[in-house]
């Protein structure tokens, strides 16, 4: 099983919108789901630019998600260990 790959962007907008919160995450994510699934912080994603909504922004694997909050990263990584465990 290829590990999920969580992404927390870190510049300058979504670190103001609550991006710093979800640094949590890193410490979280491990303890939930082992090695199943990769935290990384990114210094920007560069979605405030395009349409994808607002910051904070957490892409999981190639899914992103907007307004990103920790119930919401998390949900996503069930549903993606969910469908990768059928």
């Amino acid at each position: 099983m290829e590990k999920i790959k969580v992404e927390i962007c870190l510049g300058t907008a979504c670190f103001v919108m609550g991006g710093a919160d979800l640094q949590d995450l890193s410490d979280i994510i491990p303890l939930k789901f082992g090695e199943k699934v990769e935290v990384l912080g990114n210094t920007c994603l560069d979605l405030c630019s395009t349409e994808y909504g607002k910051a904070p922004f957490v892409k999981v694997n190639d899914f992103i998600i907007e307004k990103a909050t920790k119930d919401k990263v998390i949900a996503k990584i069930n549903e993606i260990l969910s469908t990768q465990e059928k």
